[in-house]
C-alpha cells in the first residue's frame, strides 16, 4: 500500500466518523424530522421523487407524511377513487425512494372531520351520504364563513354502524401499499360531532365520542402492529388557553385527552404563534411533534423549543418530545413551483411554506453544529 493510498483510507475513515457523529447528534437533538404535504398527482410524480432526493434527503428528513385521501386507485372501494389517482405502481416508486434513504413513509386519509371543503362534499359522504353527521346541513353554492349552519367541514357520524367497515378497508389497503407501520387519521378541526339532531349521537358526550373514534382507529391499526398519528388541536381547550376555536376546541372535545390510548402520536400544529403546548401533550404521556407551516421566524423558535424541551426534561419525559414536522397546505405541485421559484409569489414575500421549510431545517443544521 502506498503512502497516498494509506492517506486516502485514513481520510475516508475520518469522513465516515464525522458523518456518523453528525447523524447521531441530530438524532439525539431532534429524532423525528418530518415533512407533510399532499400526495402528488401522477403527472408530477417524478418531479416529486426528485424533490425528495434533492431536498429532503440532503436535509436529513426521516419521515414523509403524504396526505392521500382519495388520490389512490383503491381496489377495495373503486367508487371512492379520485378521477385521476395514483396507481399501485406510482406508490411503489415512492416507497422505493423512501426505503433507499431511510425515510419513514406515512399515508393520511382524513377521518371523522374534513369530509367536505368549501362548497364541495368529498368522496366518502358524496358516495355514502347516509354516513353524514348533519345531512340536513346542505352544501352552499357559494361558501362563506361564518355562516348560519356553523359549517366549516362536514363530519361522518362515528356511531353509524356501517362507516368503519368501509373506512378501515381503505386504511388497510393504503397502509399495505405504503408498506408502513404508521397511519395519520387527520381528525383536526372537527366542529360537527355529537349533533343534537343526530339519531345516534344526540345527547352523547362530545369528548367521549371523539375519544371513542380515536381509540376505534387506534385499535384497528394495532391489529397489524401499526401506530396512529393525529393532529392535536381537538385535544386543547381553546377557551381556557385563549388559543381559539381553530388550534383548540370550543366544543369540549379537549377532555378526550384523558380518554385516548397513550401510544397515539400527536402532531401539534400552531401557525400564527409558537404556543408551547408540546409540553402539555408530553406531560399527558404522549409522543408529540411540533408542526409549523408558513412563518419562518416561528419555525425557528419552535425548533429551538423542541431541543430545549428534550434537553431540560427528565429521562421519562424526554422521549415524548419527538421532533418537528413542516406542514404544507398547498398541493405538492404548487409547493414545488414555489420552492423552485416557478410561481407568481413575490420573491420578497417572507411568510411562505417554502421559506418556513428552509428556515426550520437550517436551524436544525445550525443546532447540530
Amino acid at each position: 500500500m502506498t503512502k497516498f493510498s494509506h492517506f486516502l483510507l485514513l481520510l475516508m475513515g475520518v469522513l465516515l466518523h464525522s458523518i456518523s457523529f453528525a447523524q447521531s447528534k441530530i438524532d439525539s437533538l431532534i429524532p423525528t424530522r418530518a415533512f407533510c404535504i399532499t400526495a402528488p398527482k401522477t403527472q408530477r410524480l417524478n418531479d416529486f421523487i426528485k424533490f425528495v432526493e434533492d431536498e429532503l434527503v440532503t436535509r436529513q428528513v426521516n419521515t414523509l407524511l403524504l396526505r392521500v385521501d382519495y388520490n389512490y386507485q383503491f381496489e377495495s372501494h373503486p367508487e371512492l377513487r379520485d378521477p385521476e389517482a395514483l396507481s399501485k405502481k406510482d406508490i411503489k416508486k415512492l416507497v422505493a425512494v423512501c426505503k433507499k434513504n431511510n425515510i419513514q413513509l406515512i399515508p393520511q386519509i382524513n377521518l371523522l372531520g374534513h369530509q367536505s371543503w368549501a362548497s364541495t362534499t368529498h368522496n366518502l359522504l358524496r358516495v355514502y351520504p347516509e354516513f353524514d353527521e348533519t345531512p340536513w346541513v346542505k352544501m352552499p353554492e357559494k361558501y362563506v364563513w361564518p355562516n348560519a349552519d356553523g359549517l366549516y367541514c362536514k363530519s361522518y357520524c362515528p356511531l353509524h354502524p356501517n362507516v368503519h367497515k368501509i373506512v378501515f378497508e381503505l386504511v388497510d389497503e393504503i397502509c399495505d401499499v405504503f408498506e408502513t407501520t404508521a397511519f395519520h387519521a387527520g381528525m383536526d378541526e372537527v366542529f360537527y360531532i355529537g349533533d343534537d339532531k343526530c339519531p345516534r349521537c344526540s345527547g352523547k358526550d362530545k369528548a367521549e365520542l371523539f375519544a371513542g373514534e380515536v381509540n376505534e382507529i387506534r385499535n384497528h391499526l394495532a391489529l397489524k402492529n401499526r401506530k396512529l398519528w393525529i393532529w392535536g388541536d381537538r385535544l386543547i381547550d381553546g377557551k381556557t388557553t385563549g388559543i381559539g376555536m381553530w388550534e383548540g376546541s370550543f366544543n369540549n372535545t379537549h377532555r378526550a385527552i384523558d380518554l385516548i390510548a397513550k401510544d397515539v402520536t400527536i402532531c401539534d400544529w400552531h401557525y400564527e404563534r409558537p404556543d408551547q403546548t408540546a409540553v402539555y401533550f408530553a406531560m399527558k404521556g404522549f409522543n408529540v411533534i411540533t408542526c409549523p407551516w408558513r412563518m419562518p421566524k416561528f419555525a425557528v423558535i419552535q425548533t429551538q423549543d423542541m431541543v430545549r424541551f428534550r434537553e431540560s426534561s427528565t429521562a421519562i419525559m424526554k422521549p415524548h418530545f419527538q421532533g418537528m414536522m413542516q406542514t404544507v397546505w398547498s398541493s405538492a405541485e404548487s409547493f414545488m413551483d414555489e420552492f423552485y421559484g416557478k410561481n407568481t409569489a413575490k420573491p420578497s414575500e417572507e411568510n411562505t411554506s417554502a421559506n418556513c421549510f428552509r428556515a426550520m431545517f437550517s436551524e436544525m443544521g445550525r443546532l447540530v453544529k
